[in-house]
């Protein structure tokens, strides 16, 4: 297989490469120029994402860090493609929360969580590539923000919600179109074209140039990842030409369909009133309610089709969701 780019895909090394603490320098860039401040990793938490299995379908890895003050905080990293991904992102958190929290505990050992996600798929609607988001309690009437009492070193202090809820960080790859000229653009050109500037500085980066170099890895790391972007390649034509197929066929049934039956149900109204003018609105009407029937059913149909098909080729239930919009039971029944 010929490899045009000269450095991994982040979404394959983030599974296979940069789980190993000699390679955390790469994620702790991503994370410091997200944050805006100096990240040091201290450990992979386990969690279901922290599974490395052949067979594992989550792309999730959780960290433990430390920020520039010294505080324990936990990064949330997501890759992985999900039909209901903001549900996804809540529940990843929550599941973060709780499994590194002990029984017992007092609430003061709750950390601090940053959901980073990365996505390689069309989330929804939205022109920018990068988007932050968190919790901030604003007054109804007033419009100023709550500030809350919370002991620190034994002193009673004022900090806000965002200082103790989670921030989330959606990075949309395919959104990126244009010159790195700021680390997380570099950063973002590195994800989406595997693409590092010989001179960088930026963040993680510099280490990712020697570290995730495609003509450095040995031969079975070399079959795995070819193994692994032709199966990218397969999926994501798989799923565009279900799209297309299903849209295709529905629309040709749909007009074969209305077609016949608004002829035949003109036909049949305009007899039975027996005027010229009857005959006329009959066949209009007919025409127009049989194409919009008969497209809707052949529609349906033809999504269905492509349902089968694809659950055949034996792709998951939540990538057959996504390129059909059927529902987990409809496509259980088919």
């Amino acid at each position: 297989m010929q490899v045009e780019n000269k450095y991994i895909r982040f979404d394959w090394a983030v599974k296979r490469m940069l789980r190993d603490k000699a390679n955390f320098a790469v994620l702790e860039g991503l994370v410091t120029v997200l944050l805006g401040e100096k990240i040091e990793i201290t450990e992979l938490l386990e969690s279901e994402g922290n599974q490395n299995r052949e067979d594992s379908k989550f792309n999730r890895v959780d960290i433990k860090a430390k920020n520039s003050k010294g505080e324990i905080i936990i990064v949330e990293v997501q890759l992985s493609r999900q039909l209901y991904y903001l549900q996804r992102m809540l529940y990843g958190v929550s599941k973060a929360i709780t499994e590194h929290i002990q029984i017992g505990n007092k609430y003061d050992q709750v950390k601090k969580v940053y959901s980073i996600n990365i996505i390689y798929f069309d989330l929804g609607k939205g022109n920018d590539y990068l988007y932050h988001g968190k919790t901030v309690f604003t007054g109804v009437h007033t419009g100023d923000n709550l500030e809350v009492n919370t002991k620190e070193a034994d002193e009673i202090r004022m900090t806000t919600p965002e200082n103790v809820f989670p921030e989330y960080y959606i990075i949309r790859v395919n959104e990126f179109n244009q010159m790195a000229t700021t680390p997380i653009e570099e950063w973002l050109d590195y994800l989406k074209n595997n693409r590092i500037k010989d001179d960088t500085s930026t963040p993680g980066l510099q280490e990712a140039r020697e570290k995730l170099l495609y003509m450095t890895m040995n031969d079975a790391d070399r079959r795995a990842y070819d193994a692994h972007m032709d199966d990218i390649m397969v999926q994501n034509d798989v799923l565009d030409t279900a799209k297309l197929e299903g849209l295709e066929q529905g629309r040709a049934e749909g007009r074969a369909e209305g077609r016949a039956e608004g002829r035949a149900e003109g036909r049949a109204e305009g007899r039975a009133e027996g005027r010229a003018e009857g005959r006329a609105e009959g066949r209009a009407e007919g025409r127009a309610e049989g194409r919009a029937e008969g497209r809707a059913e052949g529609r349906a149909e033809g999504i269905k089709q492509t349902a089968r098909k694809l659950k055949a080729m034996g792709l998951c239930i939540a990538d057959i969701q996504e390129a059909t919009g059927l529902s987990e039971d409809e496509i259980s029944e088919l």
